[in-house]
């Protein structure tokens, strides 16, 4: 991928408004649908990095989760990623995460297919009033790079938050639209 427009010249990624407003339908949903769209939009991973999630790979100390790369050929390739201390709260609340630590296996938070939880996401996009290209989990990944451009995160730390092979594909975040470009262009000025 080169670019967050799509070959029609519409937006791949959401905005800072349409994230908040993500969260504010999340918030509405049943609870363990509210706490997957957390994560993703929290930490900008995708659908099946979610889904592989297990409960002591939720770093309650560190306060980051520790997601496997699943794009990455070889299998065993983590990346932690700080969240805040709400979204751990949520996780604990909703899973019992601390309760879940304490026993011998290491369960998943979630036991969906990843065509039910790609349903969940599109049921909040809908609940939002997010429509478009960008009405994804796809959209929201992006839109969680572009979040991270405009608050000034290093390049280097966004490409490994977001599991990234390569330093250029982080950059192509720094291709913003709109708002969130004009906001970079400011602080040139």
């Amino acid at each position: 991928m080169s670019d967050l427009i799509d070959p029609q010249g519409r937006r791949l990624y959401l905005t800072a408004a349409e994230r908040s407003d993500f969260l504010a339908a999340a918030a509405k949903a049943p609870r363990e649908v509210r706490s997957f769209c957390e994560v993703l939009h929290s930490t900008g991973c995708r659908i099946s990095e979610a889904l592989a999630l297990t409960m002591k790979r939720i770093d309650l100390d560190g306060q980051a989760l520790v997601i496997e790369t699943l794009k990455k050929r070889r299998s065993g390739v983590f990346r932690a990623v700080p969240v805040p201390p709400r979204l751990l709260d949520t996780l604990d609340l909703v899973h019992g995460v601390r309760e879940a630590r304490k026993g011998r296996g290491d369960p998943l938070l979630w036991d969906w297919s990843r065509t039910t939880a790609w349903r969940h996401v599109k049921a909040v996009m809908s609940a939002a009033d997010i429509e478009g290209p960008h009405a994804s989990a796809k959209g929201l990944r992006h839109g969680y790079g572009v979040a991270a451009i405009s608050a000034t995160v290093p390049l280097n730390l966004l490409s490994k938050w977001m599991g990234h092979a390569t330093i250029e594909t982080t950059a192509i975040y720094a291709n913003a639209l709109g708002e969130e470009q004009r906001s970079i262009a400011e602080r040139m000025w």
